[in-house]
């Protein structure tokens, strides 16, 4: 068969589909449930804590307005995910986010970080606005320390497993069935200690300072992030700040989910009306 001179466009839309493709793929691996709301008028990218995964979100959707269609983050070394090593640096970890993210910003966003996923989620802000991509509606920031406020803590990451455990059941945020099954604990630890990490190894830098409003959120009783301390976010906005106390300790992202929607729904009714 004879074939006809194949022209230049037709070559640079055969790369156009396939690098299109690629970045489909990549975020079906790093999203969970793009596209899943049809009627959506805004995304919320969803970061969890430490050892979490996409889960700490799977009742969202349901709770929230059907404008909003959530997407929680597929972080490696969990769920489907399990085989593919954890990172250790979240700086890196935010770069690559970033990257698979700038395709999905073809609606309005915000983010929701807890603890970790606050960090994540200011960071991937601010790479972000380096990369000159819009910026999130919203921030919504639970349980983390501001980031130019020094952590006290000693690094967990070196830490040996029976005193991560020992810390783990501290901060109350692994049922205990989980903290006293060895097997699974064992399985566990790798993608701990990456978060942990991430986190302990983590340094700020002075940048300018986002325009967008943040929401934060912290636990009543939280013995480690205090009300005092969460007011110093404020410095890290130009836009609206706000701050909620909920009940509950470090972990109230599981307790007192119900809450939650109620200020999320409220906070961004304004975006998708």
């Amino acid at each position: 068969m004879v074939h006809g001179p194949i022209s230049k466009s037709s070559v640079q839309n055969s790369v156009i589909l396939n690098e299109t493709i690629s970045i489909s793929r990549d975020a079906g691996v790093w999203f969970s449930n793009l596209g899943a709301s049809p009627q959506a008028k805004l995304r919320l990218f969803c970061f969890p804590y430490a050892g979490g995964s996409d889960q700490i979100f799977r009742n969202w959707s349901t709770n929230l307005p059907r404008q909003i269609e959530v997407c929680p983050v597929l972080l490696p070394g969990r769920g489907v995910r399990l085989k593919t090593p954890g990172y250790t640096n979240l700086l890196a970890l935010v770069k690559q986010i970033a990257h698979v993210m700038c395709p999905l910003l073809d609606l309005p966003f915000a983010f929701f970080g807890h603890s970790m996923g606050a960090l994540m989620a200011f960071e991937l802000s601010r790479e972000l606005r380096r990369l000159e991509q819009p910026q999130p509606l919203h921030l919504f920031l639970a349980a983390h320390l501001p980031p130019q406020i020094p952590r006290e803590r000693e690094p967990m990451f070196d830490l040996s497993t029976a005193e991560i455990i020992e810390r783990m059941r501290e901060i109350n945020g692994t049922p205990t069935e989980i903290l006293d099954h060895p097997e699974l604990m064992e399985m566990m630890m790798p993608l701990l200690r990456a978060d942990f990490e991430m986190v302990d190894t983590y340094t700020y830098v002075p940048d300018e300072v986002l325009d967008s409003p943040i929401t934060v959120l912290g636990g009543l009783q939280d013995r480690d992030v205090t009300r005092e301390s969460l007011q110093q976010w404020e410095k890290q906005t130009t836009g609206r700040f706000s701050l909620r106390m909920f009940p509950g300790d470090h972990f109230f992202v599981n307790t007192a989910s119900s809450i939650i929607y109620q200020v999320l729904g409220r906070e961004l009714f304004e975006y998708i009306r």
